[in-house]
């Protein structure tokens, strides 16, 4: 039973000193505002509150249909992980010489660029790190079709830029393999010129040709020497060996853009310092040739050098539709690797931890949340049951959004979603003694309740806060190394932590008001556990 004498020298004397600073005194809530106005708010954040669960609710269901509105067709689903569905992994290797120093900027650079290609198959969350200092592992979950994802990485090659002649661009076909002076040895058949053959003029009208983003160009065609193109076998005389004058490690980008003069659709590039400066000497002195662009030891296109082009920048223009220039454009921004890598080795995986292992996991989660609602329940009383139906909101909020981004859940990301029910309870926790203690020195129910809000806030804030910034510091670290499974730790906390904030402030505390406010305190002392 609440002490009588407390509650009336609180009546009598707390009330003066706390009127212009503490919550919901005389009337007033903690931010001085009248009470009466601020109650009156509840049951409008009560209705926002299950407007949301409610949406909530529809995306967790199983039976989901998906968002199918218009131009929006996404099917909503849980997107899990390698280790809980299986799928491909694939390794690579640098193919280059043992002897043959490679950078750890370099397989950097080759990890972001698979991981970019990769992205494009439509994977959730691929893993795709450096394994050593010359091997790059990917894994794919839930991958469809094997052989296509293989045949996507594979393309992932080197790119380069090789100096040929005005008339070579007429007789290369896509299946031809052309010997570089740059990278790794080419498989046969490889390409051999012998005789003469002039190509037709309908050929070189339709070639690409390649000028400065400056200016609009003409194609110079007239200088053209006669080549035939012939395919032997390896007893057959040297194959030629076409030079490398850049490699895609001088690309700095590729795109689709509308030329500025003529408005047809051209492919934009641009060089680093260091290639624009080589780009630039080398079309200065090969006006009207053809510089291939290769990919993988196969020409993908062979623009003619209509002007010297100086600024580092340039346009690929020619018969181009927008999937054309725009498939130019990703095989230029996606292969321009700085080391050749080739696969070593591609299986398909099932799950590491199995089905069996995936349900006992899920019981133990359903039992250590049960767990910790019944202590709220038991402990803090009523207050406790009415935190126990916030963290229901929490964890149908949280899930909703695992399934709406998507989010990969892998068991180190189930493992976040669990440890960030327990900063959820520890806010509640906070709150409740708080509350009780302003209860013991004579507060009025609605007043406890904003007192212990108002303060046990800046400890909430400080422990969550403290929280993200480690959640931070975790993507960095999974996002710089490829540790993938640390990055879907760290966002599964992050993500329970911020709503765990949410229903804490806010679902918790419009709970108790709309539960509490009309409840005498005095007459039922047990339920509040004083």
């Amino acid at each position: 039973m609440l002490p009588s004498h407390l509650h009336n020298e609180y009546n009598q004397s707390a009330l003066p000193a706390l009127r212009g600073r503490q919550s919901g005194v005389a009337g007033f809530s903690w931010n001085g505002e009248p009470y009466h106005q601020m109650s009156q708010r509840y049951p409008l954040r009560l209705i926002l509150i299950l407007i949301l669960v409610a949406a909530a609710v529809w995306i967790v269901l199983p039976t989901n249909p998906g968002i199918h509105i218009g131009s929006i067709d996404r099917d909503i689903k849980v997107v899990r992980g390698l280790d809980l569905q299986g799928g491909l992994r694939v390794l690579l290797e640098a193919d280059l010489p043992e002897e043959t120093e490679i950078t750890s900027d370099q397989m950097n650079t080759v990890r972001n660029i698979v991981e970019n290609r990769v992205n494009g198959l439509g994977v959730t969350e691929p893993i795709v790190q450096v394994a050593g200092s010359r091997r790059i592992l990917v894994e794919l979950p839930g991958i469809g079709n094997p052989e296509d994802a293989v045949d996507t990485i594979k393309e992932t090659g080197l790119l380069e830029f090789v100096e040929m002649t005005s008339s070579d661009f007429a007789y290369f076909q896509g299946d031809q393999v052309l010997l570089t002076d740059f990278g790794r040895p080419v498989p046969s058949p490889t390409l051999v010129i012998e005789a003469s053959e002039t190509p037709t003029s309908t050929e070189v009208e339709n070639s690409p040709t390649i000028t400065s983003s400056t200016t609009e160009g003409t194609t110079d065609a007239d200088a053209t020497p006669t080549i035939q193109v012939t395919q032997t076998p390896s007893s057959s005389p040297t194959p030629r060996v076409f030079h490398t004058v850049l490699t895609g490690a001088q690309l700095k980008h590729a795109f689709v853009t509308q030329h500025p003069n003529t408005n047809e659709i051209v492919v934009a590039i641009e060089f680093s310092e260091e290639g624009g400066q080589i780009f630039s000497d080398y079309t200065s002195a090969h006006v009207g040739e053809v510089l291939g662009i290769v990919l993988d030891k196969r020409l993908i296109s062979a623009p003619f050098i209509n002007e010297p082009i100086t600024e580092g920048s340039a346009f690929i223009s020619g018969s181009f539709t927008y999937e054309d220039a725009n498939s130019l454009a990703i095989q230029l921004r996606y292969g321009a690797l700085p080391v050749p890598m080739k696969v070593v080795e591609s299986k398909t995986v099932g799950p590491t931890l199995g089905q069996d292992s995936l349900d006992k996991s899920t019981i133990a989660g359903v039992i250590g949340l049960g767990v910790v609602m019944a202590f709220m329940a038991l402990y803090y009383r009523l207050p406790g049951v009415l935190a126990d139906l916030a963290l229901l909101v929490y964890a149908t909020i949280t899930f909703a959004l695992f399934k709406l981004i998507p989010v990969t859940l892998t068991l180190p990301g189930i493992a976040g979603f669990v440890l960030s029910i327990g900063v959820a309870v520890d806010a509640n926790v906070l709150i409740f003694e708080r509350m009780k203690e302003e209860l013991r020195a004579g507060r009025r129910l609605y007043q406890a309740i904003d007192l212990g809000f108002s303060r046990a806030w800046p400890s909430i804030r400080d422990s969550n806060l403290s929280t993200l910034i480690t959640c931070g510091i975790l993507y960095w670290f999974g996002n710089t190394f490829g540790a993938s499974i640390v990055k879907g730790f760290s966002v599964t906390l992050a993500l329970g932590v911020m709503v765990s904030l949410f229903t804490a402030i806010t679902v918790t505390r419009t709970f108790l008001h709309l539960v509490l406010d009309n409840i005498r305190l005095t007459e039922h002392p047990r339920w509040f556990g004083v």
